[in-house]
């Protein structure tokens, strides 16, 4: 049973740091592309960051590029989400993602966890 567990969120002031860890499990990710997505109720689930688990080569949202850095821990099967600088826009769910195949779609997600950006 594949499955992927965040971790990490919770209440942080804005300008500070959060990291959020995902634990996969159940298949093996070397091929995958594992991403971050966020969602804000009543908002659709936006791409925050991807990272390919084989090359290591990352993609960022404009919104985040420059705050956030992704990062793979292969010993641990674990991806991060190191989040510095944060600003109160920040404040969504933060689900973690694996996508198979390059050209296909994210196919298993996590539970989510609250990140909150207070002012």
């Amino acid at each position: 049973q594949v499955q992927l567990v965040e971790s990490g969120g919770g209440l942080v002031q804005a300008g500070g740091s959060l990291r959020l860890s995902c634990a996969a499990s159940g298949r093996t990710f070397s091929s995958d592309t594992m991403g971050w997505f966020r969602q804000v109720p009543g908002k659709e689930r936006e791409f925050v960051a991807s990272i390919r688990w084989s090359s290591g080569s990352t993609v960022y949202a404009d919104s985040v590029k420059g705050r956030f850095t992704i990062s793979r821990d292969n010993a641990k099967n674990a991806v991060h989400l190191q989040m510095n600088a944060m600003k109160q826009e920040d404040t969504a769910v933060y689900y973690c993602a694996s996508r198979p195949r390059i050209f296909g779609s994210y196919e298993y997600w996590g539970q989510g966890t609250q990140v909150t950006v207070s002012s």
